[in-house]
């Protein structure tokens, strides 16, 4: 089975204007403004945050919350208790493994969180790119450590100050201190460098895409995207960005591969019918969700010192999220490797 085989073409194009375009909508209308000059002003500070208030309840936290559901369905043979069951321990085993770290030693969990995440934002991108953008064999390394490159080391070369803030907050939560990634005497230099090393890998990311397609329009798309999560990245504050980018990028783009093994769903983006696809993901991920939720809460009440502030009430929101991610990926990966994500193959 490989990306393309999910759905048809017909659902993928649905998909394709109903998800990802509007994503690039969305990124363009927020970079624009910062990009002349716009600052967020004194006193409204907290509006950074809302995004990631939003991901309560919109895509963000529910976009893993159908795992359950996805070996019964990628396998063809239905969702049935053993499958549930099974996604059911490996989030607690490796969850519960994941949240005891943090409390051991919780800057080694934040690094940990910050290479999770790069690598599934990676791989969610990789995905994308096959299967609903038309991007067939992308260089699958590179383009890992390119499509999660940009949004979670962009930010650390634009804003280290911020970066190294929210850093601060995840592991004081637990007593620990978070040293300065970027010391002052040489934070100009390491930022430039590493500016030029992301353009010379996202180069040959770009230069292996035409290689293995010849396309022209199939790099162009592959660029525009690139381009315009570079330019997002560097010059929206990141707590913004990222927020907005886990809601309106990240997490739609997994809903919409979700959607493409549920055959209800498939059949109604073949005539067009996003909504009601939707609905059904919404109603599939609602339980899940709320039990989130709930540990979320029980969380706010473990972490030794409990999180103030919108900025502690995001670090303790970020554990929770680390301690899924883990267990996530390792589902997304084993989705990956089924569907043949990191084949060669066109998609």
């Amino acid at each position: 089975m490989g990306p393309a085989d999910s759905g048809t073409p017909a659902a993928r194009r649905t998909l394709l204007r109903g998800i990802v375009v509007p994503s690039w909508v969305a990124l363009l209308g927020v970079t624009l403004p910062f990009a002349l000059g716009f600052e967020i002003p004194d006193g409204l500070g907290w509006v950074q945050y809302v995004p990631f208030a939003a991901s309560l309840v919109l895509f963000g936290l529910p976009h893993g919350a159908a795992d359950h559901l996805v070996p019964g369905r990628l396998s063809g043979r239905g969702v049935g208790a053993r499958s549930v069951a099974g996604v059911v321990a490996l989030y607690l085993l490796l969850g519960g493994a994941y949240l005891a770290l943090w409390t051991v030693s919780p800057l080694l969990s934040f690094t940990l969180f910050i290479l999770f995440t790069l690598f599934h934002w990676g791989q969610g991108d990789l995905y994308s790119s096959k299967a609903l953008i038309g991007v067939g064999g992308p260089p699958v390394a590179a383009g890992i450590l390119v499509r999660g490159g940009l949004p979670m080391l962009v930010p650390l070369l634009a804003f280290p100050a911020v970066y190294a803030g929210v850093g601060e907050s995840l592991v004081g939560l637990f007593g620990g201190s978070y040293p300065d990634p970027l010391p002052g005497g040489v934070s100009l230099a390491l930022r430039l460098c590493g500016g030029l090393a992301m353009l010379a890998l996202a180069l040959l990311y770009l230069r292996g895409v035409y290689r293995r397609t010849s396309s022209l329009p199939r790099l162009a798309a592959e660029a525009g995207e690139i381009s315009l999560l570079a330019a997002y990245f560097s010059v929206v504050p990141p707590i913004l960005a990222v927020g907005i980018y886990f809601c309106l990028w990240h997490s739609p783009r997994h809903i919409a591969r979700l959607m493409l093994l549920d055959p209800a769903s498939v059949r109604s983006l073949e005539n067009g019918g996003l909504a009601p696809a939707l609905r059904r993901f919404a109603r599939d991920a609602a339980p899940l969700t709320l039990a989130a939720l709930v540990l979320l809460a029980v969380l706010y009440l473990y972490v030794p010192s409990g999180p103030g502030g919108a900025s502690g009430l995001l670090a303790g929101y970020l554990v929770l999220i680390s301690t899924l991610t883990l267990p996530h990926v390792v589902l997304v990966t084993w989705m990956d490797l089924r569907q043949g994500v990191w084949g060669a193959k066109d998609a």
